[in-house]
């Protein structure tokens, strides 16, 4: 099969599993408007995060690699590398946020789902759908609940699995446990009310780069940091034309869970005015 060209547009915080195929997962858009999920990455795909200075954000770029679907995924989604060392992979033309992201509106938003209940229906067999452009009619709220602050040792032991990691870096180090889970609650066009956990990597590395910035003892830093993370996803994204990249996680899915999504990514060009015709208007 011919290399496929994605625009990479999001990026899951690591999290724990009994596969290090899960830890990282990249979520992107083929040229012909499908998404698909790869996994695993290397962090080099990752944002920088606490200063590290060693890693390349690729969100909005052009990438090209060959792909094969994962067979042992039964969402229509899902590919993994071909070549795990990626030796094959082209990164190309990074789209940029001119006129308002319309570069990156041209390829994101061709097709966005605006009620609930009929993306959780598509995610039903036999689509299966498993990752989705969603545009929430209005955010009501960002919440955090206080979690585990230490990685499992079961997956501090996974640091051994090939490519995962950058070469000779602690991952404790690279990749921190976050001490909080970030949900938003939020409305579709329905006007029911939805809450969903927030597994993006750009939330997670606001909340770092805040808590570098804070001032005060241990306490007083969180405080501030969950502060301006609250500050820019609840207040500043509320003035944004937001939209939400959703997906879903495989144990869940597959459990046919009731709702088996979770929020993967945002994507917040401004909110456009409508323009006026003034010949109109005049009569």
């Amino acid at each position: 099969m011919p290399p496929k060209k994605v625009l990479i547009t999001v990026t899951t915080y690591p999290l724990p599993s009994r596969s290090h195929d899960e830890l990282v997962c990249t979520a992107g858009i083929l040229e012909t408007g499908e998404m698909i999920r790869i996994y695993p990455v290397p962090l080099s795909f990752l944002g920088d995060l606490k200063g590290s200075g060693q890693v390349q954000n690729v969100k909005y770029t052009w990438i090209e690699l060959d792909l094969k679907k994962r067979t042992d995924d039964f969402r229509p989604e899902s590919h993994s590398p071909v070549n795990y060392d990626f030796r094959d992979l082209i990164i190309g033309e990074r789209l940029d946020t001119k006129n308002n992201w319309q570069a990156r509106k041209d390829v994101c938003l061709r097709n966005v789902y605006t009620n609930m209940d009929i993306l959780i229906d598509d995610s039903k067999s036999p689509k299966n759908v498993s990752l989705a452009v969603f545009k929430p009619a209005s955010i009501v709220r960002l919440e955090w609940v206080e979690t585990e602050r230490e990685w499992k040792n079961e997956w501090k032991n996974l640091r051994k699995q090939g490519d995962l990691f950058l070469p000779g870096k602690d991952p404790e180090i690279v990749i921190p446990k976050l001490p909080y889970k970030f949900s938003y609650v939020f409305t579709d066009e329905t006007g029911k009310q939805r809450k969903l956990m927030i597994e993006d990597w750009e939330i997670g590395a606001l909340y770092w780069n805040c808590l570098a910035r804070a001032k005060g003892d241990k306490v007083e830093a969180e405080a501030e940091a969950l502060q301006k993370v609250k500050t820019k996803y609840e207040d500043e994204f509320k003035e944004k034309d937001l939209y939400l990249f959703m997906g879903t996680t495989r144990e869940w899915h597959m459990r046919r869970a009731k709702n088996p999504f979770v929020i993967i990514g945002v994507f917040y060009p401004k909110k456009e005015i409508p323009k006026v015709d003034l010949q109109t208007s005049l009569f």
